[in-house]
C-alpha cells in the first residue's frame, strides 16, 4: 500500500480546513435561530443583538465590526429593521449579505395591515412553495422620537415578517442555498437541515392553528404594532397597538385614543412585551375590562439563543394568547 508523503498529508489537511463552513453573523436572535438550524452542528452562528440589547440604538463594538469583516455571510432582516447595519452590510469584505425581506417568496405587508387585502409580495417570481411574514423592539427607558433615524419607520413595510411561519420556511431554504453556494461540500447537509426545519415549523403551525381557533374572534391589545403578520396568518383579530411600529412612547393624545378604542372593542386581554415596562399597558386598559396577559417576546430576546429559539418564541406567543383569551389566564 502506498504511504502518503508528509506534503500530501499536509495538503489533505489544508483542503479539509478550506472546506469549513463560512462564519455566519446575524442581526437579531430569531434570525440567528433560523441560520443555526440550517448550519446545524457544523458551526456556531454569531448574533449581534442579544438579550437586553436594543435593535434601534445598538452600536457596533469593535469586536462586532471585526466579526462582520471576517464573516462569510451576514443574514439579516434588512434596513427596514436595523438601518444602522446597512452600511456594514455593504462593506463586508469578502463576505456576502442575505437580506431576508428581499428573498423571493417572502410575504410582506404594511404596518396596520389586517390581512391579505393590504399585503404585497417582495417578488413576482415565487420559486418556493411556502410564502407569507417578521420582529424587533426597544426598551422603554431608551425611548425616542420615531423620526430620529435610529429605529425603523411605522409607515410602509412592516419588518416583523418572521412572525409568519411561512416566511421562516422560505428563509430557511434561502439560507441553505446561500451556504451551499459558498460551501458546496456541505450543500446536502444544509439542504437536509433546512428541509427538516421547514417540516417542524409546519407541524408547529398546525398545532398553533388548532390552539388559536377558539379565540380567533376575541379582541385584545398589544404593546406595539409588531404582530400583524402573526394575527393575519393565524386568522386572529388585529391586536390594538398602544405604541406604533417603532415602539416609541405614545403621545398623551394617542394613549387616550387607544384607551378608548380598547374599552369600546371589549378587549379581553392586553399583553405586555419583553424589555418594556407594564405601566404603559396598564395605563392603556384603565376603564376597560381587559386583563393583563403573559408577556410576549416577538424577537426572542429573552429566550436562550440557539436553533430552538424560533419555535419556542412562536409557541410561547400562541400559549400566551390562547390562555388569556380563553379566560384561563
Amino acid at each position: 500500500m502506498r504511504l502518503l508523503t508528509t506534503t500530501a498529508i499536509l495538503g489533505l489537511l489544508a483542503a479539509k480546513a478550506m472546506a469549513a463552513p463560512p462564519q455566519i453573523v446575524t442581526d437579531i436572535p430569531v434570525t440567528g435561530s433560523l441560520a443555526q438550524q440550517v448550519l446545524g452542528d457544523l458551526g456556531e452562528v454569531r448574533v449581534l443583538i442579544g438579550d437586553g440589547a436594543d435593535p434601534h440604538h445598538f452600536q457596533l463594538k469593535p469586536s462586532d465590526a471585526a466579526a462582520l469583516q471576517s464573516a462569510g455571510l451576514l443574514v439579516w432582516i434588512g434596513p427596514e429593521m436595523t438601518p444602522w447595519l446597512e452600511r456594514a452590510a455593504d462593506n463586508l469584505g469578502d463576505g456576502s449579505s442575505l437580506s431576508l425581506l428581499t428573498v423571493p417568496g417572502t410575504h410582506l405587508q404594511e404596518f396596520g395591515a389586517e390581512g391579505d387585502d393590504h399585503a404585497e409580495h417582495a417578488h413576482d417570481d415565487h420559486d418556493h412553495e411556502h410564502e407569507h411574514e417578521h420582529e424587533h423592539e426597544h426598551d422603554e427607558e431608551h425611548g425616542h422620537d420615531h423620526n430620529d433615524g435610529h429605529g425603523h419607520s411605522h409607515d410602509g413595510t412592516d419588518p416583523h415578517a418572521w412572525l409568519d411561519p411561512h416566511n421562516a420556511q422560505t428563509w430557511l431554504t434561502a439560507i441553505a442555498r446561500e451556504l451551499a453556494t459558498q460551501d458546496p461540500e456541505n450543500a446536502e447537509t444544509y439542504a437536509a437541515n433546512a428541509e427538516a426545519s421547514v417540516k417542524q415549523i409546519g407541524e408547529l403551525e398546525a398545532q398553533l392553528n388548532a390552539q388559536l381557533e377558539p379565540v380567533k374572534d376575541r379582541p385584545f391589545a398589544v404593546f406595539h404594532d409588531a404582530y400583524g403578520y402573526f394575527t393575519a396568518h393565524f386568522g386572529l383579530l388585529p391586536g390594538i397597538a398602544v405604541s406604533l411600529g417603532d415602539a416609541s412612547a405614545p403621545s398623551a393624545a394617542r394613549l387616550s385614543e387607544i384607551s378608548a378604542q380598547i374599552a369600546d372593542s371589549g378587549a379581553e386581554c392586553a399583553f405586555p412585551e419583553y424589555g418594556h415596562k407594564q405601566a404603559l399597558i396598564q395605563s392603556a386598559i384603565e376603564g376597560s375590562d381587559a386583563r393583563i396577559g403573559a408577556e410576549l417576546d416577538p424577537a426572542g430576546r429573552g429566550i436562550e439563543a440557539g436553533a430552538g429559539l424560533y419555535a419556542e418564541m412562536l409557541q410561547n406567543m400562541g400559549d400566551a394568547l390562547a390562555e388569556c383569551l380563553s379566560g384561563k389566564g
